[in-house]
């Protein structure tokens, strides 16, 4: 298997929206398939339509719950997501702020901003666009921001970027004299001030180590241009010593503190913890792929690092923007440029088979964590499903006592009702990946493969949508197995089994966290794809 591609485009393959438009136009484009059936040639059994596989889902427990949720998210309430356009919180008023930020949540500005209005309960609009490195940016946002930086926000008609700037205004504009979370030190706190000024110089320099030790051949001990794996301290890298010293600095200031966040004074995250955790979140996914190194593996004695991302990790809010390491070290090239190979050479190898899947780890049946990238800190669900489940967490809020059983069953339902939700167009997008899918005569994009304008193999697009109402049926019922093989095996000839295996595997490496359902669940995703493309193997 090839290292796995990230595709990204400006509205998620797995969107309800359009779902009967898209539905229509598929079933136009082939006869077979309008009526939703195929009928096996050996059995008498028939795979499901659409139509049923999401009145199915949607009539389980987790779907009832999910649909419950969208509904209550599209008034401005509810949880917060990724896909979110519109924040009310306890506001009945039309929010007077607008919020443009990325679709798929490559972003790290983006997510660090909207932790900040997550945790603040800003009341607010939010306008998706894509990153350059993933598509056009739309006109009308062009005509407001025209060097098309994000995030942006919109006031009475002005338009202001940066990051920083917006974090700020944002806090400034909902004070706690009016009952919202105090983000930055008061005005007359110069301890405080002098803290925070200190730690945002840290970060800046963590961030630099950051680019230094991924983004550019990590040399020898002294530096140079030859790539030097090491297994002991005094054979690392200069740029891995520095990498290292800077973290231990970072921990050393988060253990200062009586609690898991930089700062004494809230029982919450504030300003500076938001600032550090978009980008450490994207470092423990890039150093372990390109460089072998788990940041949080005991043996490196980050505790304070450690204790500070699981109490992050214990918020629904953080869950919603939260991505794994697989989308992370795909996306993350387009934007600051390519990740070069190092460190520790034993450890990188096993990590970045790991986190692409090749270890066999995206394969049936799935362990219940990920030592790599801890899945039960926390919720790992939205906790609508997680409650309509009676799973609960134990008093430290972790989910890692769980059912498992109870747990898998709802990760394989919300990945069966996420895909029954769109299923034609899922279906239409995979086929991009047949022999004679993906031409695209228009323009190409800087993420690798992403191409938002691609075509699908309609020759082959029939064959992979019943493939994929094969794989939805399974999540839904996986005792059904051996039954949906033998359909699954009937209803693929020869001559397209290598077609409708490179859409499924083209699919299975486009399934993006969180923009499209949150790790625990698209693991299920990816895996009951890699059962499919098994089958079709045998």
């Amino acid at each position: 298997m090839r290292a796995p591609q990230l595709l990204s485009k400006l509205i998620s393959i797995f969107s309800t929206v359009s779902y009967v438009e898209g539905y229509v136009t598929f079933y136009k484009q082939n006869l077979m398939i309008r009526t939703g059936l195929k009928m096996s040639s050996t059995t008498s059994t028939i795979i499901p339509s659409w139509i049923d596989l999401k009145s199915k889902s949607e009539s389980t427990i987790v779907g009832k719950s999910l649909v419950a949720e969208v509904e209550l998210r599209s008034s401005g309430k509810g949880s917060a997501h990724v896909q979110n356009k519109l924040r009310q919180f306890k506001s009945e008023e039309d929010p007077q702020i607008t919020l443009f930020r990325d679709h798929a949540g490559w972003c790290p500005y983006c997510q660090k901003t909207m932790l900040l209005v997550e945790e603040k309960e800003i009341p607010i609009k939010i306008d998706l666009v894509p990153m350059r490195s993933y598509g056009d940016k739309p006109r009308e946002f062009l005509q407001k921001v025209p060097n098309g930086l994000l995030p942006a926000i919109e006031v009475n008609g002005q338009v202001i970027t940066e990051s920083q700037v917006i974090m700020e205004l944002l806090d400034k504009w909902h004070p706690p004299s009016e009952g919202y979370k105090a983000m930055l030190p008061v005005e007359e706190d110069r301890k405080g001030w002098a803290r925070y000024d200190s730690l945002s110089r840290l970060e800046r320099e963590l961030f630099s180590w950051w680019c230094t030790l991924v983004f550019r051949p990590e040399g020898g001990v002294m530096g140079g241009m030859i790539n030097n794996p090491f297994k002991k301290r005094q054979e690392m890298s200069e740029a891995m010593r520095g990498f290292l010293d800077c973290i231990g600095k970072v921990d050393k200031e988060l253990k200062s503190t009586k609690g898991p966040w930089f700062f004494d004074e809230h029982d919450h995250p504030t300003m500076i913890d938001f600032i550090y955790v978009s980008h450490v979140e994207r470092m423990l996914a890039s150093v372990a792929f390109w460089k072998g190194l788990n940041l949080r593996d005991q043996k490196w004695k980050f505790d304070g690092l450690n204790s500070w991302l699981e109490a992050f990790e214990k918020r629904e809010s953080y869950l919603a923007f939260k991505s794994d390491y697989f989308t992370h070290v795909m996306d993350i090239p387009p934007q600051y440029g390519p990740g070069f190979d190092g460190g520790f050479e034993e450890d990188r190898t096993k990590f970045a088979k790991k986190i692409t899947g090749r270890d066999g780890s995206w394969n049936l049946p799935l362990e219940f964590d990920d030592h790599l990238q801890p899945l039960y800190k926390g919720p790992p669900l939205p906790l609508t499903v997680l409650k309509s489940m009676d799973i609960e967490p134990d008093s430290s809020g972790s989910y890692e006592s769980a059912d498992p059983i109870a747990m898998e069953k709802a990760c394989r339902h919300m990945a069966a009702w996420k895909l029954a939700g769109n299923g034609a167009n899922v279906a239409r997008f995979a086929a991009r990946g047949g022999p004679n899918g993906s031409t695209n005569p228009r323009k190409s994009f800087g993420a690798q493969l992403a191409d938002p304008y691609a075509e699908p193999d309609k020759e082959i697009q029939p064959l992979v949508d019943s493939a994929l109402r094969i794989v939805c049926a399974c999540l839904l019922t996986p005792g059904e197995k051996e039954k949906l093989e033998r359909e699954l095996i009937a209803i693929v000839t020869d001559g397209d089994l290598d077609g409708v295996k490179s859409s499924l595997a083209y699919l299975r490496d486009r399934v993006g966290v969180p923009r499209d359902l949150p790790l625990a669940s698209a693991r299920y995703l990816r895996a009951y794809l890699n059962w499919a493309i098994d089958v079709l193997s045998k």
